[in-house]
């Protein structure tokens, strides 16, 4: 039995809830919406100042004009559609589609403006530049402002819970969960800055980036100074020197940026998940949820798993696309246009990893009672402030050990010591009394230096 049709992604099938509000900017209906609007702008910029000797345009017929483009919804998807089974061509179905709204506003003395000039890039550049800085500073980045938010609360949470580090997977220095988790909201915020600050940049120049039919058609306008105006009212930064292209560089940084941040979340994921083995998080129950259909005492870090699996594939999308779109063959070739039109499933990916991060963050508790137990088990940590304090005394002045490191080494390398063969090898030390003090004062739980107040500089 044949199925009726259906989504062949899951961001378009059991996902879309969660990222279906990047389909208001990166959606095929998005991009002709975008392209809409840049035709209309164009068309309206060249009747404003009489470029190749475009008549002048009413105020009102302008704003009726934008207020259309503003509009763009259902009629227009469907007309666009009909219309590109014919031409084959989507900017021209574009074209033919302001031409036809002119038409109805009894404006057809404007029809030859339409697309004047213009390569069918210099509307894709402009519109996927609009398209995919919308996307990702209304949408996707909040989500990511909301799990670096959720981090910082939970570092501000837990600063003073101190927690036995792990070095290669080995017991160490001890550190405060809150500050591990400040560790991952600074990096985040960093980067977001970065992604923040990226360029979006736009050209208008013509079928090569010469201005070429502009000049012919109208020798006395200065079209880079006309183009920049442009671009630069859309919003956008104008790229002065291109192919027929907008080279895609600012593309490629933001993507990187984006891959960068999935890379990062990815090493927030693995390690909630280890906390999460080793005990130091138990995860809250979810009413009615199901771990494992066999095993019914168990709650599996779903969360977790699927925001490291999505992170996976949205980084090599955009990888890929950072690598692909930086390279046009000549003064051009059509991979961009078909490697573009993935940007919203790369995005896709790293959206629904963000809504189970931040959905996971909140169903995790601390277990104080098995942090502490892990601190009281490994007193041997401490070898490290033993042999530091001999060094400083030794360099003092007031003590004569020789190879301190190597003393702590044969006694706690390989071994298990508590707190009173710790105490008994102090006191049986060349150092002075108040170091002995100092030293038989600490515990694992105490050693943990500074990372409080380091806690404070998370975001």
């Amino acid at each position: 039995m044949t199925l009726p049709p259906q989504p062949l992604s899951p961001l378009d099938g059991r996902y879309r809830p969660q990222v279906g509000a990047l389909g208001e900017h990166l959606s095929e209906a998005a991009l002709n919406r975008a392209r809409v609007h840049v035709e209309v702008e164009w068309l309206v910029f060249c009747a404003e100042r009489g470029l190749f000797g475009t008549p002048a345009i009413a105020a009102a017929d302008a704003a009726s004009l934008r207020e259309w483009a503003a509009g763009f919804g259902q009629t227009e998807i469907d007309w666009l559609s009909a219309k590109e089974a014919v031409t084959r061509h989507d900017v021209k179905a574009v074209e033919y589609l302001v031409r036809d709204r002119l038409a109805t506003q009894g404006l057809e003395a404007l029809a030859e403006a339409t697309h004047i000039a213009c390569t069918s890039e210099d509307v894709n550049n402009l519109s996927y530049a609009l398209t995919i800085r919308d996307a990702v500073h209304e949408v996707w980045m909040p989500a990511l402002r909301e799990v670096i938010g959720r981090l910082s609360g939970l570092a501000v949470e837990h600063r003073d819970q101190p927690m036995l580090a792990h070095t290669h997977g080995q017991p160490a220095t001890p550190t405060t969960l809150g500050k591990e988790i400040a560790v991952f909201a600074w990096r985040l915020e960093r980067i977001a800055g970065q992604i923040e600050d990226v360029e979006v940049l736009g050209k208008f120049a013509g079928a090569t980036g010469t201005f070429s039919a502009h000049v012919v058609a109208d020798p006395d306008a200065d079209w880079p100074v006309l183009a920049k105006e442009f671009v630069a009212g859309l919003g956008l930064t104008w790229n002065p020197l291109t192919t027929q292209i907008e080279s895609h560089d600012w593309q490629a940084e933001l993507f990187q940026r984006i891959s960068h941040a999935g890379r990062i979340l990815h090493n927030l994921a693995t390690d909630v998940w280890t906390y999460i083995m080793m005990g130091y998080f138990t995860q809250i129950p979810v009413e009615g949820a199901t771990g494992s259909s066999t095993m019914p005492h168990k709650i599996n870090p779903i969360r977790f798993e699927n925001a490291e699996s999505n992170l996976e594939i949205a980084s090599a999308l955009l990888e890929s696309l950072a690598a692909t779109l930086v390279t046009s063959r000549l003064q051009r070739d059509l991979t961009d246009s078909s490697t573009q039109r993935n940007v919203g499933v790369a995005l896709g990916h790293s959206l629904l990893a963000l809504d189970n991060l931040r959905k996971g963050l909140g169903e995790i508790a601390v277990a104080p009672e098995r942090l502490a137990a892990d601190l009281d088990g490994n007193w041997e940590v401490l070898a490290e402030a033993i042999q530091t304090v001999i060094r400083a005394e030794v360099l003092a002045g007031t003590s004569s050990i020789e190879d301190p490191y190597a003393q702590l080494k044969g006694l706690t390398r390989g071994h298990r010591v508590g707190q009173a063969e710790l105490a008994q090898f102090v006191d049986g030390l060349d150092i002075s009394d108040a170091a002995k003090e100092r030293l038989k004062a600490l515990t694992p739980a105490t050693y943990v230096g500074l990372a409080p107040e380091l806690t404070d500089l998370a975001p």
